[in-house]
């Protein structure tokens, strides 16, 4: 942002942009504290603290980027970790933290019983710290920092501590995380972003962009995702799509010189492009998922750990991790709106 054109004319950041913290009043998210984040470059998103520090509803300019499911933003539910009740909580939204040990549909083996997707999203934060813009002393960083355990007594100790950060004038959201097994027995780990981007984001015509190798999920009925389809480009919503139907890839996504990975979507009617980017290292693989129903209308770009294939394969396959007690990994995340009609 050019100081040129604010100097000595605002008196209050808040014109600008900042992080603002408050509570729902109303509905089914009554209590839940979120904050609204705005960048002051036409990006604005709000986070629920309450909800992992997730975000849910994202904007740029008069556009939204985010899907949101017919349920929007609800209260953590602490025992929402069995079979498929997690989808009776799951608002859609930018992003929904899926993890910490586990990824993936509802299965029960010798280690014990979960739900989709694991419970870390139905789990509130303690926020740490809030750092806002300071015009004056030239800093123009703001960000929000908070810690969610994934924990029970007598078993695994995961910790996630989560900054999420925005710079004055530009349109971006770093997500950076730390996981730290503060157990003392060596704990599973999964981890995977659950980017659900909808209307008019995602549109007739946008186009879904990632290079890879990928192969169709297990179970898939493969209309869409099969060789020589058109895959990469949203249709109309699909009557195949009504209720429960859906498709999913899992891509060996692409990493450039520098071992960054980018994915988004292209919408050249609006002239907006999202971009995902992260580190191959740290987060190797992305499942995309395509739900064109009508009326929930959603395409999910999804870096993780792992595929959505759950502990127990995981583990099967020599692909889970474990950390030892004390133990951590650490993941960014970027998400950026290029403006193509600037």
């Amino acid at each position: 942002m050019d100081q040129q054109t604010w100097h000595n004319k605002i008196s209050n950041t808040q014109q600008l942009g900042d992080i603002e913290t408050s509570v729902l009043d109303n509905g089914a998210g009554r209590g839940t504290r979120i904050a609204w984040i705005n960048t002051g470059s036409g990006l604005r998103f709000k986070v629920v603290i309450d909800r992992a520090m997730d975000i849910a509803d994202a904007f740029y300019n008069e556009h939204s980027l985010a899907w949101l499911s017919h349920s929007g933003v609800s209260k953590a539910e602490a025992l929402s970790d069995k079979g498929i009740e997690w989808l009776r909580t799951f608002g859609g939204g930018l992003v929904v933290t899926c993890g910490l040990s586990h990824v993936g549909g509802p299965e029960k083996d010798e280690f014990g019983e979960r739900g989709i997707h694991g419970q870390i999203s139905n789990t509130p934060a303690e926020i740490v710290s809030i750092i806002q813009p300071d015009l004056l002393s030239g800093n123009m960083e703001m960000s929000i920092s908070g810690v969610i355990r994934e924990s029970q007594a007598l078993g695994n100790r995961l910790e996630l501590r989560r900054t999420i950060s925005a710079t004055l004038g530009k349109s971006t959201i770093r997500i950076q995380d730390e996981v730290i097994n503060r157990g003392n027995t060596e704990a599973p780990h999964m981890l995977l972003y659950h980017c659900n981007l909808g209307w008019p984001l995602v549109d007739e015509g946008s186009k879904i962009v990632w290079n890879g190798p990928w192969k169709s999920r297990d179970g898939n009925p493969d209309k869409l995702f099969a060789e020589g389809n058109d895959f990469h480009t949203c249709p109309a919503p699909l009557d195949e799509h009504q209720g429960s139907g859906e498709e999913a890839a899992f891509i060996d996504i692409e990493a450039d010189k520098s071992g960054f990975c980018n994915c988004g979507i292209d919408n050249q009617k609006i002239g907006i492009i999202l971009n995902l980017k992260f580190r191959k290292k740290e987060l190797p693989c992305l499942t995309n998922w395509l739900h064109y129903g009508k009326g929930e209308y959603v395409v999910g770009l999804e870096p993780g750990t792992n595929p959505p294939i759950g502990q127990s394969r995981a583990r099967r396959q020599n692909e889970l991790i474990l950390l030892a007690p004390g133990e951590s990994r650490k993941y960014e995340l970027e998400i950026q709106v290029l403006n193509k009609k600037a």
